[in-house]
């Protein structure tokens, strides 16, 4: 692996991290829920949310979406942060081609996540519901945090797959693993703030979840099928190249 190449891996695995992050809040375990969600942390009804929507009600939806996505992103962040340090212990421990070694690994580990994702093949014990569940509403935005440190701890049966393998990118490639988490929560913030403010589009997306996921699925086994054949560092210098062609030759 060339030190050109290596460097610029991250680029490939930043918009796999945004895509993961996106398909992680649009799959069929967080989507349907996300309008009792704002309606939990709010104290809104849904139906006002979707049909009451004045400026004093959007920024509390933002307000709290906000609380809500950073108690999210400490989870995440955190995790990826981890993983970093796993990956630089393990590269520490190994002699020779660790780094290769890690890679191919974690690339049979983000195959079989895709596979998992799909629906393809099951796992009764990974597919169980860990979320917290509240009784009481949260006070005040320091309760929205922490239904989000909660919802984030509790790895649903969509999230886990697709987040743990951006926990193995993490790990194979340890340089940017805590930016590949940072890129993660991007992405699954984005349209979580979107569809704050238009609720009605979720039914759309909702009847399309499964869809959406099969196709996030077969990207993850695509990616999962480059690290382990180390083609992934020359896919991110012919498209980091690609993209520095086409904006200077704009700038020109």
């Amino acid at each position: 692996m060339g030190a050109i190449e290596a460097d610029t891996m991250w680029f490939v695995g930043m918009f796999l991290a945004i895509g993961a992050g996106a398909i992680s809040f649009l799959s069929p375990c967080v989507l349907p829920i996300f309008p009792a969600y704002l309606s939990y942390i709010t104290g809104i009804s849904v139906k006002d949310l979707k049909e009451n929507q004045n400026l004093q009600v959007r920024r509390k939806l933002l307000t709290h979406s906000l609380f809500f996505l950073l108690g999210v992103s400490i989870i995440f962040i955190g995790l990826g942060a981890g993983a970093s340090f796993l990956g630089q212990w393990i590269k520490q421990l190994l002699i020779g081609n660790s780094g290769e070694l890690i890679q191919r690994i974690a690339g049979i580990f983000i195959i079989f996540m895709g596979l998992l994702t799909a629906g393809w093949i099951q796992i009764p014990a990974l597919m169980k519901d860990k979320r917290f569940h509240h009784t009481k509403k949260p006070t005040g935005y320091v309760g929205t945090f922490f239904v989000g440190l909660g919802f984030a701890a509790g790895w649903t049966p969509c999230i886990g797959p697709i987040f743990g393998s951006i926990i193995l990118l993490a790990t194979s490639d340890p340089g940017h693993g805590l930016f590949y988490s940072v890129m993660y929560v991007i992405g699954f913030a984005l349209p979580f703030i979107v569809l704050t403010f238009f609720l009605g589009s979720t039914r759309w997306i909702v009847r399309h979840s499964q869809i959406i996921m099969k196709i996030g699925a077969v990207i993850m086994i695509i990616m999962g099928l480059f690290l382990f054949s180390g083609e992934m560092e020359r896919i991110s210098t012919f498209l980091l190249k690609l993209v520095q062609d086409t904006w200077f030759a704009n700038l020109g």
